[in-house]
């Protein structure tokens, strides 16, 4: 009986609690709602100006953005930024739109390579930031620094079901280096000049802002679309009234108070002079040097032509990879390109200058337990990347590797490489080359050999082209073949192996480089990614030159799949009029086939002259079957 009364009196006396807390929380609100009435016409004074003005937040993105100077902003337009991409064009930011989101950030990956600033895509929320996450993660591997904007539901809606409205920072956390979201007006600035720090800052990569609607839009339209009516007989309504003005109110409270947009600054490992003076001595001794240079080394805040002179200057051999491709042009006599592995077993000193013990290198397997590596990047993962497996650094830098490599040539004094060692990989490069060509000259069972049909575009390239890779069997030939004219003038996906960049990369490169030839060596199955992106070529006046190499196949697959399995299931294709297609989209378009044979030069010199004259143009090129590239990997 004790325990049922003590049971029973407890039960009341919680509700009795409850009851005053609700009592309490009532009165709580009665004392706040008549504070909020009596001051009403103060809040109204405050108000009365923003009512009425037309500012948004996305003047404020493109003021930093100006201030930074950004001249590109590729997007796919769509309501949820629509504020943004109007501040931008008013402020003289050019706004690029494309025909699909993962064109946006392939662009802006592009502008940051050639520009060496942060290059920018906006995108719509949902949907239009997932088409990007392909994108993103090329940039992540390949260290671009860029920025991505996406919309978002109303900052009162999230969760709550609205339109393209779901998880966004988890699904970009992984791939981004910094993530944001803009919950009131006025953190709009220092949260772009942070992501815009922090995207080129140590390891370059992409950064996220997720911008929900209601903090882009002018003060007036967000009153309006959240209900806001007025006062009203209603208790509760009245009460909802005031949730939504106190919360309208810290959305825009501060957002039009002056901020500073200046650049903040950019933090990047630098090499000590212990850490230059230590492989100096271990550099002035070698016999056999050999430099292995990635994309990294191409970052600011060196500049590419002084990392040249200083390659040149010690005259050590130099395999180029990534962004670094064409640092020394098309005929260095230590630029080396054949037999890597020979001369890595070799070689006495290996210095790895921003490159990677990844697949690229066989994970380390190609370098001589017998060499003395010397490995500098910025990132700490990667610069031992597998060193637990096949190889040791002898000496490990976290630090720039252009900063390094313009210190290391200053504290050699003079230093020049014995020439007999470049000389003897250059020698074999001139055999295997020369073997190379022979096999171009060769006539296959159908269409036009492509490796006669590179020579040739080799042959007849300006002297200022870009080359933008995309595709696999194709374009791992004109990775041999092809020779970039000079720093920066080379562009390929990176270690993702992503296809579908052409249309992307070669936008960004034509922007950037106005009056330069921009050339896109697309495999036929790659060029299905991103042939719509004529229409933006068409548009937006960036003529380009599409070569494509056309074997009715996904050939890198095909070669080890049927001889393995016996099936070519998924990997045939047709020898589709893909000119026709570019020619739909505003474009031109020729098609080279057998009988073109002794007019390749003549039909690849009449496409520059198309672009010259300012229309894009599309070679759709049949070409049959070599065993040029037989044995090479294809995952």
């Amino acid at each position: 009986m004790a325990d049922i009364f003590t049971s029973g009196f407890s039960s009341i006396f919680s509700l009795l609690q409850e009851n005053c807390m609700v009592i309490f929380v009532v009165s709580l609100l009665l004392v706040v709602y008549y504070i909020q009435k009596q001051l009403g016409i103060i809040y109204q004074l405050f108000h009365k100006a923003e009512e009425h003005s037309t500012r948004h937040g996305g003047e404020l993105v493109a003021d930093v953005l100006k201030a930074h100077g950004v001249k590109y902003v590729f997007t796919l337009v769509g309501g949820h930024i629509s504020p943004i991409l109007v501040a931008c064009e008013k402020l003289g930011i050019r706004v690029v739109d494309t025909r699909h989101e993962v064109t946006t950030v392939f662009a802006a990956d592009a502008v940051a390579r050639l520009s060496g600033t942060v290059g920018v895509a906006a995108v719509t929320a949902g949907p239009g930031l997932t088409n990007t996450v392909t994108a993103v993660k090329n940039a992540q591997m390949a260290e671009s620094p860029l920025l991505l904007i996406g919309g978002a539901a109303a900052t009162l809606l999230k969760g709550r079901g609205a339109l393209q409205d779901i998880d966004q920072m988890s699904l970009f956390k992984p791939l981004c280096k910094y993530c944001a979201t803009i919950n009131r007006v006025r953190d709009i600035v220092p949260t772009v000049k942070k992501a815009l720090q922090m995207a080129q800052s140590g390891t370059p990569g992409p950064v996220f802002i997720e911008f929900p609607i209601d903090t882009l839009y002018p003060y007036s339209m967000v009153k309006k679309e959240i209900g806001m009516k007025g006062s009203s007989k209603g208790f509760v309504q009245n009460v909802i009234q005031w949730y939504l003005q106190n919360h309208l109110n810290n959305l825009f409270a501060g957002a039009w108070e002056p901020q500073n947009n200046n650049p903040l600054p950019v933090e990047r490992p630098m090499p000590s002079d212990s850490q230059i003076q230590q492989c100096v001595e271990l550099v002035s001794r070698a016999k056999k040097p050999v430099f292995v240079l990635g994309s990294q080394s191409t970052l600011p805040p060196v500049k590419v032509e002084r990392l040249k002179e200083a390659l040149e200057s010690m005259g050590i051999p130099c395999f180029l990879g990534g962004m670094s491709r064409g640092l020394l042009g098309r005929n260095s006599p230590i630029h080396i390109r054949q037999r890597r592995g020979d001369a890595l077993k070799e070689a006495d000193v290996v210095i790895l200058a921003g490159s990677v013990a990844d697949f690229r290198l066989g994970y380390g397997r190609t370098l001589s337990r017998k060499s003395k590596i010397i490995a500098v990047n910025r990132s700490y993962e990667q610069l031992y990347k597998n060193s637990d497996m096949f190889w040791k650094p002898h000496i490990a830098i976290q630090a720039d590797a252009g900063s390094f490599i313009v210190g290391l040539q200053q504290g050699l004094k003079g230093y020049t490489c014995n020439k007999e060692w470049p000389q003897t990989l250059k020698d074999r490069d001139n055999v295997k080359e020369k073997a190379n060509s022979e096999k171009a000259q060769q006539k296959t069972e159908f269409h036009l050999n492509p490796l006669s049909v590179l020579h040739k575009l080799e042959d007849i390239m300006d002297d200022d082209s870009i080359i933008v890779a995309d595709g696999g069997d194709f374009v791992g030939s004109a990775a041999y073949i092809l020779r970039p004219r000079g720093p920066l003038r080379w562009l390929d996906p990176g270690a993702f192996g992503t296809l579908g960049v052409g249309g992307g990369f070669a936008l960004g490169a034509k922007l950037c480089r106005p009056d330069t030839e921009v050339w896109i060596v697309y495999g036929d199955g790659s060029l299905g990614y991103s042939v719509a992106e004529f229409d933006t070529f068409t548009r937006h006046k960036t003529p380009v030159i599409a070569l494509v190499g056309n074997d009715a196949c996904w050939t890198q697959i095909a070669r080890e799949q049927v001889p393995m399995f016996g099936t070519n299931v998924a990997c045939g294709l047709e020898y589709t009029d893909y000119q026709d297609v570019a020619i739909g989209y505003g474009g031109k378009g020729m098609k080279l086939m057998r009988e073109d044979d002794e007019k390749i030069e003549e039909k690849l010199k009449e496409a520059q002259k198309i672009a010259k004259s300012g229309d894009s143009v599309l070679v759709n090129v049949l070409i049959g079957k070599t065993n040029f590239r037989e044995g090479s990997i294809s995952v």
